[in-house]
């Protein structure tokens, strides 16, 4: 429609297009830890994983769409080789004039679908002739007989140029006409995902003024964060170092490239660890590169690692980065230090031991700024263990509202599921206390286990709860414990208040998925958690086997023992594609994977194994 100049436009964009989508495979396949990791599961926020999953298969469709184009329109400006696709004009032609097209024979017997050009004589010359190109070839039609006077099958360049044609269109292929069509409808969403992304790391990286460039800086700052917390204090640490006069460049630890470090005398990599001992979002792809990247020499690297003690996998990005860094032989004129619950204390004492090795006075103080909560308003409690000396608590919260905004974007409470985790703010503390969710968003409802831990404050203020009462609270999403989502049986195990998040699984199992729990509790008439939903789901087919096991009793009976006994079930769970689940304390969970270690041997697995492969997944506290 708008001639060379609309050629011009769509070749443009189309080359945009192919630029995106190899970038964006690059990326994926970065974030994903190599190619051969391509189809691998994608771990982390709900933005990124999405935006991650619908890339890794449209990529395909929207590169060739990109490529096929530019093909095309290069061919319309003739910069490609053509074949000597036209026959020898006929030395005789009837010099008739003034015959209809609808009367043509030849072209009435060309499916509109194969015409690809059909050039008309030239006004009032009864020698010249209409010109017919379809895929199948070229041919000269008299305009005065409508018979086809010569016919030449395409040459090489030609039959190519149907099959980019083919490509570009789908048009003769319905099914990969479908697919790309369902490539090019994953466009806006791609669009929206990307955004927020980017809207999100924007703004959780502070803007540190007077920051210069990583080729010129002397101290280079690398961040691993997911909820943006470990900015803060790295900004702090650039802001202290550059009041002493020093260079500094902040930035990802994603984008690590020790090459571009021209001047740099020191490097410092602060990072915190997601899930299950994965990298933060703007960590993707920093230990493979600093694997293979060579040691720069007489510039020592310095590793600081954020988490929650709490967590299993504390620290463990940060320890695999150190371990890597030592592997590649950099200088660490430091040893590993970690910060537990984003410690100003601590955080001040590691930069004074960190002051001392530069020769600098430093003493940085970071108070991180408080999650963002909201209130929740208790509805309904279940008291259990209190003849045990275990007072143990299902808390019910009401379910709170969720804007337009919040349900698109995930923030607030607008998206999360039973294994997700909610962090709670103690009267008269900063650090927030995480608990797993026994339910999920459609349940309409936010519901936790708690115990009474001695001396514990978020504990003992949610156990004197009442209904009408409020706590502060917020989500995180914890990907690295939930469902797949095959039809394979679900082994589920825990103990005490570690029932919590399998309750919620087995409470959103509407498909009838097969799922097995094994778990621990002291006495059925004090601890028994959730006993009547188990039986009602047991009797609606939810839950498919309950194997409790009781500590109390006369016969000491704890979870690994009840597993220990139907070992022969389990490894016919396994030989069908089991995965496991295990929640609960560490001891628990050490038991547990022990059990499983000798359950399992016969089959040649492990539970490392199983781990590596997704397949045993834990939740330990």
């Amino acid at each position: 429609m708008l001639g060379d100049t609309g050629r011009y436009a769509t070749a443009t964009a189309a080359l945009a297009l192919l630029v995106l989508a190899l970038s964006g495979a690059m990326l994926v396949a970065r974030r994903q830890g190599g190619w051969g990791r391509w189809f691998a599961p994608i771990k982390g926020p709900w933005a990124g994983r999405w935006h991650a999953e619908l890339a890794r298969v449209a990529v395909v469709g929207l590169g060739l769409s990109a490529l096929t184009a530019l093909w095309m329109t290069a061919a319309t400006f003739d910069l490609l080789p053509v074949d000597e696709a036209n026959p020898a004009m006929p030395k005789t032609v009837s010099g008739v004039v003034g015959l209809s097209p609808a009367d043509m024979a030849a072209l009435q017997g060309t499916p509109v679908a194969d015409l690809r050009e059909l050039t008309f004589p030239y006004a009032g010359d009864a020698t010249d002739v209409f010109t017919l190109t379809t895929g199948a070839g070229t041919g000269y039609v008299d305009q005065g007989t409508g018979r086809m006077l010569a016919w030449q099958a395409p040459g090489a360049w030609t039959v190519v140029g149907e099959w980019i044609y083919l490509l570009h269109t789908g048009d003769g292929a319905a099914l990969w006409g479908l697919i790309l069509g369902l490539a090019a409808l994953t466009v806006p969403v791609l669009s929206m995902t990307g955004t927020l992304i980017w809207w999100r790391n924007r703004q959780s990286r502070p803007r540190l003024a007077g920051m210069v460039a990583a080729s010129t800086a002397e101290t280079v700052i690398l961040v691993g964060s997911e909820g943006g917390t470990t900015w803060g204090f790295a900004a702090a640490l650039a802001r202290a170092l550059q009041d002493h006069g020093q260079g500094v460049h902040l930035a990802a630890l994603s984008s690590f490239a020790p090459g571009t470090y021209k001047h740099v005398r020191r490097i410092v990599v602060m990072t915190a660890t997601w899930g299950d001992g994965d990298a933060p979002t703007s960590a993707k792809g920093a230990q493979e590169r600093l694997t293979m990247a060579a040691p720069l020499a007489g510039v020592p690297l310095v590793v600081l690692g954020f988490g929650d003690r709490s967590f299993p996998a504390f620290c463990a990005h940060a320890e695999a980065l150190e371990a890597a860094a030592k592997a590649a032989g950099w200088s660490m004129p430091m040893p590993l230090d970690r910060i537990d619950r984003q410690s100003p204390q601590a955080f001040a004492r590691w930069s004074r031991d960190f002051g001392k090795g530069i020769g600098l006075p430093l003493d940085v103080i970071h108070q991180p700024t408080p999650p963002q909560t909201t209130a929740l308003r208790l509805v309904s409690r279940k008291d259990y263990g209190e003849s045990v000396q275990a007072p143990t608590t299902i808390l019910r919260f009401a379910l709170p509202g969720a804007g337009f905004w919040q349900r698109m974007t995930g923030r607030g409470f607008g998206r999360f599921r039973a294994g997700d985790l909610l962090g709670v703010l103690p009267k008269g503390d900063t650090v927030p206390r995480f608990y797993s969710l026994a339910s999920g968003q459609a349940d309409g409802f936010i519901e936790i286990v708690v115990s009474k831990h001695p001396g514990g404050l978020c504990s003992g203020q949610l156990l004197a709860l009442r209904p009408g009462d409020m706590v502060q609270g917020f989500l995180r999403p914890n990907p690295g414990f939930q469902p797949d989502r095959s039809q394979a049986p679900l082994i589920l195990i825990g103990a005490g208040t570690g029932i919590g998040p399998l309750a919620g699984f087995l409470r959103a199992n509407q498909g009838r998925r097969p799922m097995h729990l094994w778990f621990g509790a002291r006495h059925p008439q004090a601890d028994y958690l959730y006993a009547e939903d188990l039986a009602a789901w047991k009797a609606d087919r939810r839950l498919t086997g309950l194997h409790p096991a009781f500590s109390r009793m006369e016969r000491r009976h704890y979870v690994q023992d009840a597993l220990r006994e139907d070992a022969e079930a389990i490894r016919r769970l396994m030989a069908a594609g089991a995965r496991v689940m295990v929640c609960g304390g560490r001891d628990m969970a050490q038991g547990v994977r022990d059990a499983m270690t000798d359950i399992l041997l016969p089959l040649g697995l492990s539970p490392a194994a199983l781990k590596a492969g997704g397949r045993y997944a834990e939740d330990t506290y």
